[in-house]
């Protein structure tokens, strides 16, 4: 049985909500295929966050390049998975089941940041925590304001 987002009505979920979300997932997809299929460009975004240098990765050696690229490519394929799974889950988001909806996708994003978040912070590169936290207020914005919505 599908289910389809209710029109707003007092018990209903929002549709600002609900887009902000689905925006997010979308932007959350288009980071990790950029992550794979744009491995360059990548390179200097993350060499200017964490290094203020964007050609920082170019002065690593081949195999070390080679494994950062490898590196990245799996956690941006992590990433669209895992956008494509919470981009359903918002399209299917209804009165009846925002609750559950809302807290898979919380936990979801609560278990990929608190530990990528505290080994950012523990291993001295800051600016990806900083990242971490733009990324995850993306999420936690509107699902907190479902949350007065949820049965």
């Amino acid at each position: 049985m599908q289910t389809t987002t209710m029109p707003h009505t007092p018990t209903s979920t929002p549709t600002f909500w609900i887009k902000w979300l689905t925006y997010t997932t979308e932007f959350t997809v288009l980071f990790g295929l950029l992550m794979v299929l744009a491995p360059g460009l990548t390179q200097q975004a993350f060499g200017l966050l964490v290094f203020q240098n964007p050609a920082q990765f170019a002065a690593f050696d081949p195999q070390a390049s080679a494994y950062i690229e490898l590196a990245h490519a799996v956690m941006g394929s992590v990433m669209v998975g895992w956008g494509a799974l919470m981009f359903m889950l918002v399209r299917r988001l209804s009165a009846k089941d925002a609750k559950s909806t809302c807290n898979m996708i919380a936990i979801s994003v609560l278990a990929w940041y608190v530990p990528d978040t505290a080994f950012s912070l523990y291993s001295g590169f800051w600016q990806n925590a900083v990242m971490n936290t733009g990324f995850a207020v993306l999420y936690a914005i509107p699902l907190l304001a479902l949350r007065k919505h949820c049965r």
